[in-house]
């Protein structure tokens, strides 16, 4: 089993900044691919970025690109992810999650393929 727990989440208002954290215990950290996802209210929980086990490859969707940045510290057992110039359409409850796969070299993009999934942090952005 895989715990993670999603940090630093809060109210911020359009252009602002926000910097996520997700810290993993319970198994080897880099054999897991990572993702955060967001669920906005009525909608379907849509992947927002996700990186490999190694860090060596990322994906984003074109609607944070040049704006978030996906990291992880394989030493720290955390994964991150920096948003910038945040938008009232980025309002969403994120949530990160662990793929068991230590031999991909790009990211699962289907969040239906992650095993592990954290309790998510509420982003809100005010316009």
């Amino acid at each position: 089993q895989l715990q993670l727990v999603e940090s630093g989440g809060g109210l911020v208002q359009a252009g602002g900044s926000l910097r996520l954290s997700c810290a993993a215990s319970g198994r080897t950290f880099s054999d897991y691919g990572m993702g955060w996802f967001r669920q906005a209210p009525g909608k379907e929980r849509a992947t927002v970025a996700t990186i490999t086990g190694t860090g060596s490859a990322s994906f984003y969707v074109d609607s944070v690109k040049g704006r978030f940045t996906i990291s992880r510290d394989n030493a720290k057992n955390t994964m991150y992810l920096q948003m910038n110039s945040l938008q009232p359409e980025d309002t969403a409850v994120y949530f990160c999650a662990a793929d068991y796969a230590p031999w991909n070299n790009q990211p699962n993009n289907d969040p239906r393929k992650y095993d592990f999934w954290g309790q998510g942090t509420q982003v809100t952005v005010s316009s």
